[in-house]
Parts: C-alpha cells; structure tokens; sequence
C-alpha cells in the first residue's frame, strides 16, 4: 500500500508554525507602519511647534524693547542661537520685525510649513517628506503668534501677529529619524513578544493538533494494516476533534476492510486452487459418465441421466465461480451495436429462442442502435434469459401459455432495456439477496453468482439494472445512460 511518491513531514523552518509566526509578526510590523506614520507626524508638528513657540517667545521679547535696530546682536543671536533658528520674522499691527544671525549662511532652497495646517493627511506627508530628504534644506515654520503659549493667548486674543522662523532642516530630520529607529525598534520587540504569545496559544491549540494528525497519516499511509497506527482521538469538541474521531474512524474502517481483504484474497486463490483441480477431476467423471451411459444394464441407464446432471452442475459451479473472478477485472470494450441483433443472438445463447415450450417475444425495434461492449451486455441479456427459461422450465405447466418479451424504451433517464417473463416468480431469500453474489440464487444448487455478475457488468457501463416483482412473473430492467444511444 505504501509507495515512495509519498510526502515526508516538512523540516523545521518548511513547517507550519514558522509560516505562522511569520505571518504574524509581519501583520503586527504592518499595522505598527501604518500606526507610525501619524505618530511620526505628531512628533515632527510637536518639535516645530516647540521651535515655533521659542520664536514667539524672542520676538514678543524684543517687541517690548522701543528700538529693536539698536539692540546687541549678541543678543539676538544668542536668542536665534536658543530657538534653533537663522532668522525670525514678527509680523503685528501692519508692521514686520526681522531678526537674523550676525554671520548669516549661504541661502539654500526653502521650503514652508504651516503649523495652523493640522491634518492628519498633512501630518504625515510632512514626516515622510522630512524622512526622504537629506536635510540640506531651510524650513519655514509660519505659525499665529497667539494660541501657542498658553495663558498668554488669552490675554491676547485680539492679537493677529504671525511669526516665521527659519532654521535648518538637518536637527529635525535628526531628531525624526532616531525618533523612527525607537519606534521601529519599540514595534519589532511588540511585534516578536506578540507573535511569540500568540505562537505558544496557537500552537497549543491548533499546530500541535494538526502535526500530530498529519504524522499519523503519513505513518498510516506507509503500513494501513498496522491497527497500532490508528489515532486515538482527544477529548475535544471543536473541528480538530471531530477531524479526530472521524480520522480514527476512517482508518478503523480502512484496517477492517484491508483485513477483510486479504482474508478474501487468500480464500478465493484457494478457492481457484481447489476449483481448477475440482473442475480437472470433474471432466475426468464426466468422461466416464459418457462411457456409462454407454452399456445397456438397465439399472445403469436409470442411474446415469443422474450421475451426468450432477457432474455437469459440479462443473457448471466451478466455471461460474472462475467467470466471476475473471469478470470483475475487466473493464467494457464500447462499440456501436444493433440492439435489436444483440438481442436475438442472446436468446439463442440462452435457449429461449424457438423453444418447444415458451415463446419469445423481442420487441426491440429495429432503429435502436447504442455503443456497448456486445460481450459483455449480451452475457448480461444472456443470463437474464436464461433465469427466465429455467424458472419457467423448473415450474411446469401452468394455467397460460409460457413467454419471455424484451423491450426498450426511452425516458429521461436513458435507455430502458426490459425482460419480462410470466413464470413463478423469485421466491423471498432470492429477493431479499438479489444481486449478492453465492446468496441469491432462485434455484436449489445455484450460485447466485448470474446477477451479481449481471449487475456489475450494468453498473461498468454506467447504467442500473432493477428488479421488479410481477403477478405472476418477475421483470429486469436494464438503464442505460443517454449518451450511450446512437441517433
């Protein structure tokens, strides 16, 4: 049963639980991405907003002061220097303030953030932006002068002024990518501690389950008669229990019918055995059965008609049990066939044709032309007959004339084949084995190996054959499948 196309159990890091893990460490790194991007945004808005508040702070303190241009610029750079900036622009009541570094760099290119701009969508464009520039820029942070410093915006909320500041983007880059190292480094230590928990639940209720079902079916596949292999089911209520018991049950079933099978195997190459010598010496008896028959001792000649009926049905048991054992293996040979032909030529074969007693009807029309194999529904139409003559031949005389009739007609389910005959009828152990091979025999001494045979021949071509008791009589019917009808 075993065969060496069979899959081995995967390797440490092929299993399931590494996919698993993975996968789940990879959806936890996914939403802590796209949790990240608005909180990178935050942080960048926080940051600005603590330079932009620094900024306020120096230009609201040299507002206060009745001549800015004479202020020390050691002052204002130290002022510029505390708020990161190059330069600070205060713009209130119609009037702008400009304060710069004494040494002022080289303008570079510049690029304006607006801090009353809190979207998130903004937030977060802003940080990526930041992200994928190298620094080398100047930022314009432009924000309202009240609304940032706390108590102070509500003792000046009539107050519109707007103030710039200018700064090198390079610190806030800085500070944005070592801030997204702690995140990432922060989400992948969550990620794995998460995965690594959900791994051990996961495992314990599912993988382990699963790896234990699928080693035992890769070691039932390889020896399915071994009735130590079959799984003990746990005592779980979900699928993987069910999976269990139905698994055990399938593979008590399986050990049974292989048992089974094998005993049969042995018993029907002993019964083959014993039939070919049997059926040997058999036809040796028969051969002087023939000589005795022969002489003229008149106790001879009134024993003889017996001794010759009873070795040729010794004979006849032995052949049909062959036939059957030969039958089952081969599959039908299709080709077109004239029903109605096929029909003739079995009853000849089974002797119902031009019989002395039992007249024979074929009703088949002459157009009906299907793609079977002829040897095989010819034996089935053959034996059929042949039950027929010999239920009507073993009964007598009855109160109207004997006849056997085949008919076919179609219907949806395919072609209808019918044989009909007016005899006795199968008795009840008949009908309650029909179809059953050495159990349903209607006669003493039979095998009831015919419609057995009948049967599964019908069944290879992909049809039904039914039975159906008549008042008086039985009747067979054969279904074939529509596509086996040639037009």
């Amino acid at each position: 049963m075993s065969s060496s196309t069979g899959r081995d159990m995967p390797g440490l890091f092929a299993g399931l639980s590494v996919k698993l893990i993975a996968t789940i460490t990879l959806v936890i790194l996914a939403v802590e991405i796209v949790i990240y991007l608005p909180s990178a945004g935050n942080y960048r808005q926080a940051w600005l907003n603590d330079r932009l508040r620094i900024g306020i702070v120096a230009a609201r303190a040299l507002d206060a002061v009745p001549d800015v241009m004479n202020v020390p610029a050691m002052l204002t750079d130290n002022l510029l220097r505390s708020a990161g900036a190059i330069a600070i622009v205060y713009r209130h009541n119609g009037q702008s303030q400009l304060i710069q570094l004494d040494q002022q760099p080289m303008p570079r290119q510049a690029v304006t953030i607006d801090m009353r701009d809190t979207g998130y969508p903004t937030l977060a464009m802003g940080a990526l932006d930041t992200l994928f520039h190298s620094g080398d820029r100047t930022i314009r942070i432009v924000g309202s002068s009240d609304g940032l410093d706390g108590a102070g915006s509500a003792s000046r909320s009539s107050d519109d002024g707007e103030v710039e500041v200018l700064m090198d983007e390079a610190p806030l880059r800085a500070d944005l990518v070592a801030y997204s190292w702690n995140i990432a480094l922060i989400s992948l230590l969550i990620a794995v501690a998460t995965a690594g928990v959900l791994y051990l639940l996961v495992s314990r209720l599912l993988i382990h389950p699963i790896r234990r079902l699928t080693a035992n079916m890769v070691a039932y596949r390889t020896a399915p008669e071994n009735a130590a292999l079959i799984i003990s089911p746990t005592p779980r209520s979900d699928e993987i229990g069910i999976v269990e018991n139905e698994l055990a049950a399938m593979e008590t079933d399986i050990f049974s019918m292989l048992r089974q099978r094998r005993h049969l195997a042995d018993l029907g190459l002993a019964v083959a055995k014993i039939n070919h010598d049997l059926r040997n010496t058999l036809t040796s008896a028969q051969m002087l059965s023939d000589q005795v028959v022969a002489l003229e001792d008149p106790k001879i000649q009134r024993l003889a008609p017996r001794l010759v009926q009873s070795i040729d049905k010794a004979i006849g048991f032995a052949q049909s049990v062959l036939d059957y054992g030969r039958q089952s293996a081969t599959p039908p040979k299709p080709v077109p066939v004239d029903l109605r032909a096929l029909v003739d030529e079995s009853a000849i074969d089974a002797g119902v044709l031009r019989h002395p007693d039992i007249a024979f009807s074929n009703e088949v029309p002459d157009d009906v032309s299907i793609k079977v194999d002829p040897d095989q529904l010819g034996r089935v139409l053959v034996n059929l007959l042949k039950n027929a003559r010999e239920a009507i031949e073993a009964a007598g005389e009855g109160p109207q004339k004997p006849t056997i009739s085949v008919g076919s007609s179609e219907s949806a389910a395919g072609l209808d084949l019918s044989v009909v005959d007016n005899g006795p009828g199968l008795p009840p152990r008949a009908r309650e084995n029909l179809f059953v091979a050495f159990e349903g025999s209607a006669k003493a001494g039979g095998t009831g190996l015919g419609l057995a045979i009948a049967r599964e021949l019908v069944v290879a071509h992909g049809g039904t054959l039914g039975y159906t008791p008549l008042e008086p009589g039985t009747r067979f019917d054969i279904t074939l499948p529509p596509s086996l009808r040639l037009r």
